[in-house]
């Protein structure tokens, strides 16, 4: 009756650990936004790489807010 319980909550666990590691590698398969699907890996880091560029420049670009002068 023990061995009973002891094999079904380890396949229980192993159930459970299946599924989170299914989700776990579902996600990683998914293409970069942006991303052209047919380009090469080479291609899409570049693509990638372009787009962080652009968006650190961009928030370079904006302007500051500056502190007021306010004599103390």
């Amino acid at each position: 009756m023990r061995a009973l319980f002891g094999i079904a909550s380890l396949l229980i666990v192993l159930a459970i650990v299946g599924v989170l590691a299914k989700k776990q590698l579902g996600g990683t398969a998914s293409v970069a936004p942006g991303a052209t699907p047919g380009a090469s890996p080479q291609q899409q880091s570049q693509q990638i790489q372009q787009q962080i560029k652009q968006t650190v420049e961009g928030a370079m670009q904006q302007a500051r807010p500056m502190p007021e002068d306010t004599p103390k």
